[in-house]
């Protein structure tokens, strides 16, 4: 009998917060056939196994990306979109890939849905899947799968706060508008606490800066956390974060863990603060349950099982 040859899966066309790079490696490790092609590298995340530097007008480069169609469509099962981005038009890619019986997924990253219609993102329903990397994003994808974003938790090793009396805050804001910075520094005024901006850094720069903080704050208007969040709970951090309710219970449901995350609205950041300034034991077992949340929500190990449930299911 032959052998069973490798799911083959092709990750286009971004490399959005290096999310889609992440992915490919950790299915690799499973014996996939994964691999990465943008339209073009990103400054921040230029990870790809393939670029087609796309340029020129719109004619040069839908050629450009139908010549990369005919490529892969030979030579793949399963495509998997990212931030509601298709290789050739949307309006004939599905049509396409149904008539020769090729999978496909859309997976969106959160602000290519955030605040969009049911209508606007209607063609996403063209695909075999969507996918969304919370239950705070379902809201605007209703029926989506949810898998979130992984990180290689193994990779990083813990820092978990010390026990100085005068802990450090942390906030690294990519927005002060739309992450409520006023909001953090008005806060931590007063408080036995220093708070430190991180800022404008390369990230690994800034990575740094998170393995010495004793809190982090995340945002106070989003209503869920991101891969700072995730990175810094993997580091053994205390993190405090505006969290919509019903997202948290419904993620507490799905995976069967608490949500670490101390919950905090512009209101009441200072009172929630005020205990974890206090306590360094308070710190130190928050920070622990943190790790321990995103070894088994955040694992890209489990993403890989998570995507690869999703394939067999299409």
């Amino acid at each position: 009998m032959a052998e069973e040859r490798p799911l083959r899966v092709v990750h286009c066309p971004v490399n959005t917060a290096g999310v889609p790079w992440a992915n490919v490696q950790a299915l690799r490790e499973r014996g996939v056939e994964a691999e990465l092609v943008v339209f073009n590298r990103y400054k921040l995340h230029p990870e790809a196994d393939r670029s087609l530097e796309r340029h020129g007008g719109l004619a040069r480069r839908q050629l450009t990306q139908w010549r990369e169609l005919l490529r892969l469509l030979p030579r793949t099962d399963v495509f998997h979109f990212y931030f509601g981005l298709t290789l050739v038009p949307q309006s004939v890619q599905f049509p396409i890939l149904r008539a020769l019986r090729k999978k496909s997924v859309m997976h969106y990253l959160g602000s290519d849905i955030r605040g969009k219609t049911p209508q606007e993102l209607a063609f996403g329903k063209k695909a075999g899947a969507e996918i969304v990397g919370s239950y705070d994003a379902i809201r605007w994808v209703l029926g989506a799968e949810v898998i979130p974003p992984g990180i290689d938790v193994a990779a990083i090793e813990p820092a978990y706060p010390g026990d100085r009396a005068r802990p450090v805050i942390l906030h690294a804001p990519s927005s002060r508008r739309r992450k409520g910075t006023e909001h953090v520094i008005a806060a931590c005024e007063g408080l036995d606490a220093d708070l430190v901006l991180v800022e404008g850094l390369h990230h690994e720069e800034a990575f740094e800066r998170y393995r010495e903080a004793d809190i982090v704050v995340d945002q106070l208007n989003a209503g869920w956390y991101g891969l700072l969040a995730i990175e810094c709970m993997a580091l053994g951090k205390p993190v405090v974060t505006f969290l919509h309710d019903e997202a948290v219970r419904r993620t507490e449901e799905a995976f069967g863990t608490r949500v670490p995350i101390v919950a905090a609205t512009k209101e009441n950041l200072r009172k929630r603060l005020e205990p974890l300034v206090a306590s360094a034991s308070e710190r130190r077992r928050i920070g622990e349950a943190s790790r321990e949340y995103v070894e088994q929500v955040h694992d890209l190990e489990r993403v890989a099982d998570r995507l690869l449930d999703l394939y067999a299911r299409l």
